[in-house]
């Protein structure tokens, strides 16, 4: 039986303000998605992040066959204890060399573990959709990337992004809002792999993320006004009722790949693919 730790890098305010707008915290979430793709797992959720967080040595953290990293509002490059937590848990998983996977701050929190630069985006929100990410060179034959055509969009919601990646880490995918999409990153005799996009959501819950952040949205121009957010978030939230609408598709600007749950999840199937071949 496969053996998980979910590591959410929300702080306790911020999971459970997600509950109360998505029913579930991101741990959660990452946890929900597993058990689909993987039914019968073992998975446990810890919070880092948390000042009374259980504190892992390599050794334990060696039991679990994947460690995953869920996104958050944490800035990285914050000095605070919450961000100094989470990133000495990663530093351990590291040195673990249990094989991990993680999106949005996911990534980031890998990133600066491993010794790269995270900033705010200069210029914008990547709301939504991450539109027309492409692969690399060294992309297009990762096994992270299997199966992605030559250009995808993505959920996604950011407003921080990788600056600089770490030494000994790969550029998997990029697109026209963010240079660092995908990457791999070698550390400590470790392995990650991370996407700034969120493979784990559905359109719902990216519907959610939207009205929460709806007033930064327009503040950043994306939107005239949260009249148009909200637009936006009910053509979400109705291609998660029913992603078979071409409408849906043409209102949205997506393809069939990001309607159809399977595709989305894409780089989470692929790792655990990876894993049952190690």
């Amino acid at each position: 039986m496969l053996n998980f730790l979910v590591a959410e890098s929300e702080t306790a305010d911020e999971r459970e303000a997600r509950r109360r707008h998505a029913g579930k915290s991101s741990g959660e979430t990452y946890a929900a998605t597993l058990r689909q793709i993987r039914p019968g797992a073992a998975i446990t959720i810890v919070a880092p992040a948390d000042d009374d967080a259980r504190v892992f040595d390599a050794g334990e953290l060696r039991a679990f066959d994947a460690v995953f990293v869920t996104g958050s509002p944490m800035h990285v490059y914050d000095d605070t204890p919450e961000v100094r937590r989470q990133i000495a848990f990663m530093r351990t998983v590291f040195a673990s060399h249990t094989p991990s996977f993680g999106s949005c701050a996911g990534l980031q929190i890998a990133v600066a573990a491993a010794g790269g630069k995270v900033r705010k985006m200069p210029e914008r929100l990547e709301a939504g959709i991450a539109r027309r990410i492409t692969p690399t060179a060294a992309g297009r034959d990762h096994p992270l990337l299997a199966g992605r055509p030559a250009c995808w969009d993505a959920p996604a919601i950011h407003g921080d992004e990788v600056e600089t990646l770490p030494a000994d880490a790969i550029l998997l995918a990029s697109n026209a809002v963010t240079t660092v999409q995908a990457a791999e990153i070698r550390h400590d005799g470790g392995t990650f792999w991370g996407v700034q996009y969120h493979p784990e959501l559905s359109p719902g819950e990216i519907a959610v993320a939207l009205r929460r952040q709806s007033a930064d949205i327009v503040d950043l121009g994306l939107a005239e006004n949260e009249a148009e957010v909200e637009r936006q978030a009910a053509l979400l939230d109705a291609l998660h009722d029913d992603p078979e609408r071409p409408a849906l598709w043409w209102a949205l600007g997506i393809d069939r790949a990001f309607a159809e749950e399977a595709s989305r999840r894409t780089e989470l199937v692929n790792f655990l693919e990876h894993l049952a071949e190690r």
